[in-house]
């Protein structure tokens, strides 16, 4: 069984709402980086979805695009990324998905990316703006290498598309609950649990909700249709805020172990 599936079985048993939490690598350096993976892995994240930056993100909002300029000029890049994931791997118990655009996997050439992201510990890939028509190839590329490929299902995807994600994805599905760029929001999107409800008519896979999350009510919510609930944006302005600040890695810890409803002071670990 797929560190992934595992997560997500485990999750389950539980019956709790799993907690995907998304970082930029390389956001604000890449030792730091390093240093809030750990820290994410110690508050309870059950999945750290590890954003490769990039020049051109079109379906970002403002935040991750800021995240991505820091990381760059720290001199993170694909190879960064998963020399990061590499090196905080037999650190952390919890799944690593890779989130990324395609032309920086498609550039590095398919096979030599998979055979290093299975090298570096990664679970899981998603690539936000490769068309599903064409992921034929690309999965059986990473499948080959024990690695998840993951697809992005929107409020606007055809039944056809999300029967097509259904068959080709593994590990889990990543359903973003509204359209437009990512951000944090105030509330859930109204669309979300009508879209997860689409989504699992064709499919037994865990589902993971994403965009505008960012309180623990919004977990709870969110985990009463869906497997997981994501959390990008918000955590990424929490890095922003802290900055080079002494506390980072202790912020980011604190806010993710809220987001878990841990209460404060107490050493709650989902791994223990």
């Amino acid at each position: 069984m797929s560190r992934l599936a595992e997560t997500f079985r485990r999750i389950k048993a539980e019956g709790r709402p799993g907690l995907v939490t998304y970082t930029t690598a390389g956001d604000p350096d890449l030792a730091r980086s390093a240093a809030i993976l750990e820290a994410l892995d110690r508050a309870g994240a059950d999945v750290l979805e590890v954003g490769v930056p990039f020049s051109d993100p079109l379906a970002d909002g403002p935040v991750i695009q800021r995240a991505a300029e820091r990381a760059l000029a720290a001199g993170s890049s694909l190879r960064a990324a998963l020399a990061l994931i590499g090196q905080v791997r037999p650190k952390i118990s919890a799944p690593v998905v890779l989130f990324s655009y395609a032309n920086p996997l498609l550039r590095m050439g398919l096979d030599v990316f998979a055979a290093e992201s299975a090298r570096a510990g990664v679970d899981g890939v998603l690539a936000l703006d490769l068309p599903i028509e064409e992921a034929g190839g690309f999965r059986d590329t990473l499948a080959a290498r024990g690695v998840d490929t993951i697809f992005l299902l929107s409020p606007t995807t055809t039944e056809a598309r999300i029967r097509k994600a259904a068959e080709l994805g593994s590990g889990f599905l990543y359903g973003i609950s509204r359209l437009g760029v990512t951000g944090a929001r105030d509330r859930v999107a109204s669309g979300a649990a009508d879209l997860v409800r689409r989504i699992r008519a064709h499919t037994s896979l865990p589902i993971a909700l994403g965009f505008g999350i960012s309180r623990p009510e919004h977990v709870a919510e969110v985990g009463v249709y869906a497997d997981a609930a994501v959390v990008g944006s918000a955590l990424v302005s929490v890095i922003a805020e802290a900055g080079t600040a002494p506390d980072l890695v202790d912020r980011v810890e604190q806010y993710v172990r809220w987001l878990r409803g841990a209460a404060e002071g107490r050493t709650q670990h989902a791994h223990a």
